[in-house]
């Protein structure tokens, strides 16, 4: 078989790059991160893990392909005002606050339906606004192959990360045979998608080789994602398009009186297993979807003691500890494997085995009535 790079018909786009637009998902509940990062203020809208917001980071990680006035960023109300703030060039029309939380299939239709009218000819590239990437220059040359590729009317590809080890609480891509080659990276047909498998199935997925973890990220032409609500939702597909005939993301009452209306569904669940033609390519991009303050720990520099400490603040015979207070002076004397967050309100000392259950105790506080700490 000829490598895709010899086979994509003329009507592929001569330059997918120069028409493609970034669908920025940022919303977030802001849980996991907690006390730090609240539902005013969650994961994305920190700047814990580099310069920046994971949201600023996440625009300026691709802007030399996609530049911000072909970016598109969808929140909640809560967050409108400071993602404005922190994006100053990104059009503010092209900061969309959902009215409802919806997942991730109703904003992908609408952001399809955006991008369309106003080229239909344009690429979408669907990307998250709260994770990690440290390989920049190599995430965007996966970016523009997936981008070739895409560029035939009816392929959908995903950029799927290598796994490093067995994760229970992500998604896998289930690796078809390969398609063949463009700029040198191999184009995967994909066979099946897997939710977040118990240990002993996901240890076996990093150890067969045919598996990828799925990090949400997506690229089509708008026309293909239009085309698939159309067969595959037919009746999210009918809402869409009435909201874009009433003036689709500019008009907040449209958007206020029938968003709310469509079903909550992931973009996986409403299109990805339901359609052909699905193409994944394998990035080894440094991603990390920064999932606990645990994996913050690792993410950042470490002293000697393997201690994650700021300036204002002294470790005695401590160890393998995180402490984030932005304010107060924390001596720890020792501790081993804690995760200490200090805020005006709050404080959170956790072991760092368990950081990943700070988001059940977060549930418990909302359960329990404790709207202020939320």
């Amino acid at each position: 078989m000829k490598p895709p790079s010899q086979t994509i018909p003329s009507s592929a786009n001569t330059n997918p790059a120069g028409r493609a637009y970034a669908v920025i998902m940022a919303g977030g509940s802001g849980t996991r991160f907690w006390p730090l990062s609240r539902k005013s203020r969650p994961k994305q809208l920190l700047d814990l893990f580099g310069p920046g917001t994971l949201l600023e980071q996440t625009v300026d990680r691709i802007r030399a392909i996609i530049p911000p006035e072909r970016t598109y960023i969808f929140t909640h109300a809560l967050l409108l005002k400071e993602v404005a703030r922190l994006l100053p060039n990104v059009p503010r029309e092209q900061i969309v606050a959902e009215p409802a939380s919806r997942n991730t299939a109703p904003t992908v239709g609408l952001a399809a339906h955006e991008i369309a009218a106003r080229d239909p000819e344009g690429m979408m590239v669907v990307l998250p606004a709260d994770h990690v990437i440290t390989k920049p220059v190599e995430f965007r040359r996966v970016l523009k192959t997936g981008l070739k590729f895409a560029s035939v009317e009816g392929r959908s590809v995903l950029v799927g990360l290598k796994p490093r080890r067995p994760e229970t609480g992500y998604g896998y891509i289930r690796l078809g045979a390969v398609s063949g080659e463009l700029d040198g990276e191999k184009i995967f047909m994909v066979r099946e998608f897997k939710e977040k498998p118990p240990f002993s199935a996901a240890r076996r997925y990093v150890l067969s080789g045919s598996y990828l973890w799925n990090g949400g990220m997506f690229i089509w032409r708008a026309s293909t994602v239009l085309r698939n609500f159309e067969r595959c939702q037919p009746e999210m597909a009918r809402t869409l398009a009435s909201i874009q005939d009433q003036g689709g993301i500019r008009s907040s009452s449209t958007l206020k009186r029938l968003f709310p209306t469509l079903e909550k569904i992931s973009i996986d669940y409403a299109l990805m297993e339901k359609i052909k033609d699905i193409y994944a390519v394998a990035a080894d991009i440094g991603w990390s979807d920064v999932g606990s303050w645990a994996v913050a720990y690792e993410l950042n520099s470490k002293d000697g003691d393997g201690n994650v400490v700021p300036p204002n603040s002294f470790s005695l015979r401590s160890k393998g500890t995180l402490v984030v207070s932005p304010k107060k002076f924390v001596v720890t004397v020792g501790v081993e494997n804690l995760v200490i967050v200090e805020t005006e309100d709050a404080l959170l000392v956790a072991a760092r085995n368990s950081a990943q259950d700070v988001g059940k105790a977060v549930q418990e506080l909302d359960r329990r009535g404790l709207k202020k700490l939320l």
